[in-house]
């Protein structure tokens, strides 16, 4: 990356050119110089100076923004080249709808870090929306997600498995006892749900149409563990899938409740959107199939 451009990320983000010039391990009168010659370039003045700050201006705020995405994708183009020739290692941006993130991908990342300790993951935890937006972006390197979202950029789309939600609630609710649950029964409840985006979320209604109930009390958690909690404690019932619930089952604190025509059914489903993998990614997805039997990322697809 051009080195001025890269000098003027620094003293943005430090905002001192005596701090950026102790970064970059160069004279603050070097650092000043190549920022004046950056500004020449430029055509205008870039940073507010006076003795107690140095800040964007307007025109600084627009090239600061552009530098920081060319600097990602210097470094992307990077890594890339240094894959070619290298064994599988360096950073790996993994994104997860929380269901798969917080409950089925931990122990992925565990055996991935044993197979290959110089891969360095990172996992951002989101709503499906949320993750697929970012991985449309190049923000991510791979997102596994539920349920439906809306891009308009293509992506690179394979089923990865599939998932059993069902309803349930609290060992002590008034519901756990009973053989059998009818659609007025449960329409009359609490529900507790995730928000908008949520893959989850449109599990729920999902379920809400084929049942043909429309729930009288809804209450909105952002947070698969809260909704659990809640449940937990008596406030209502939830859908929630198999993997979210595993261990309360096994102890007795949560119980499926008996409804004709569940465990709903949903896949997890892998996307990316870079026709390039990186041997990083390649191991990864090895394991995602080990997990499942096989996974393809063969068919481009429009989300719409």
């Amino acid at each position: 990356m051009d080195q001025q451009m890269q000098i003027f990320i620094t003293v943005a983000e430090q905002k001192s050119f005596s701090k950026a010039a102790e970064t970059l391990h160069m004279t603050q009168s070097a650092v000043s110089q190549h920022i004046r010659s950056f500004e020449e370039k430029m055509g205008t003045r870039l940073l507010e100076r006076t003795n107690k700050y140095v800040r964007l201006n307007q025109a600084g705020e627009i090239v600061f923004h552009h530098a920081k995405e060319m600097d990602r994708l210097y470094q992307h183009m990077q890594r890339l080249v240094d894959d070619v020739t290298n064994q599988a290692s360096g950073p790996l941006t993994i994104g997860a709808s929380y269901t798969f993130g917080e409950y089925v991908l931990p122990p992925i990342i565990a055996k991935l870090h044993q197979l290959y300790p110089d891969i360095q993951p990172s996992v951002e935890i989101g709503n499906t929306a949320h993750i697929a937006d970012l991985v449309s972006r190049n923000q991510l390197d791979i997102g596994i997600v539920e349920g439906h979202f809306k891009q308009e950029k293509v992506l690179t789309s394979a089923k990865h498995s599939e998932d059993e939600m069902v309803i349930v609630a609290s060992s002590r609710h008034p519901l756990a006892q009973r053989k059998r649950l009818g659609a007025s029964l449960l329409a009359d409840q609490l529900w507790i749900c995730r928000e908008e985006g949520s893959g989850t979320r449109e599990a729920a209604e999902h379920v809400f149409k084929q049942l043909d109930i429309t729930p009288s009390d809804m209450m909105i958690f952002s947070s698969t563990q809260a909704i659990k909690e809640a449940v937990e404690s008596g406030l209502g019932v939830t859908l929630l899938s198999k993997w979210a619930i595993k261990k309360e089952l096994a102890r007795g604190e949560l119980v499926m409740l008996p409804v004709k025509g569940l465990p709903f059914k949903r896949e997890f489903s892998i996307v990316t959107a870079s026709s390039f993998q990186t041997k990083a990614l390649q191991v990864f997805l090895s394991l995602l199939a080990s997990e499942d039997g096989s996974v393809m990322l063969s068919d481009s697809i429009v989300i719409e």
